[in-house]
């Protein structure tokens, strides 16, 4: 980043700080994106207890649903469908849309948060069938993963970008954000 795009920056964030207008950045501003990316060069963490707001990436293993939970209720309240992309955490706010990457092989794919879960412990997140075919984890059944945040919903009504937002396209980040706006 050069003088100017600094100065333009910090032009962009001091509007935007002394108007009161949110606690976070907008997610398509060059001060969110660029605090997207300071997550990302930070270390992934273990799952914490509580429901977080941070966007770090999170670190554990991932299991996958049974298709016996076809049609069932999730905590959201909509009805689990094995051939979407939902996914389960115990702590990231619904509406989170992250992708999920498989250590062992480098497999991706994006999910949004739906339900609560696992229930196992050790595990940080349930995938859906379809994503678990994705990640190529249905052999094994678990897999260690790290989840990415890409947009969280914030307690205020403001959208956060994560770590995993450093990464993703415009389209990618114009869909988490879309997302993430939907739960409010």
């Amino acid at each position: 980043m050069n003088s100017h795009q600094t100065a333009r920056l910090a032009a962009v964030v001091l509007t935007w700080a002394t108007t009161g207008l949110a606690a976070t950045p907008p997610p398509d501003s060059p001060a969110a994106r660029q605090a997207a990316e300071q997550l990302a060069h930070l270390p992934a963490v273990a799952a914490q207890s509580h429901i977080d707001h941070s966007g770090r990436k999170q670190l554990g293993r991932a299991s996958y649903y049974a298709h016996h939970f076809t049609g069932r209720k999730m905590a959201n309240g909509r009805r689990f469908n094995p051939n979407s992309n939902a996914a389960a955490s115990k702590t990231l706010p619904f509406g989170t849309t992250a992708k999920v990457t498989n250590l062992e092989n480098g497999r991706s794919a994006v999910v949004t948060v739906e339900d609560r879960g696992p229930q196992v412990g050790g595990r940080i997140v349930d995938v859906t069938p379809k994503v678990a075919d994705e990640l190529d984890m249905k052999r094994t059944g678990t897999m260690p993963v790290i989840v990415s945040p890409i947009a969280i919903p914030q307690p205020d009504g403001a959208v956060k970008l994560g770590a995993g937002a450093a990464e993703a396209t415009t389209e990618q980040l114009r869909a988490a954000t879309r997302t993430a706006n939907a739960v409010r």
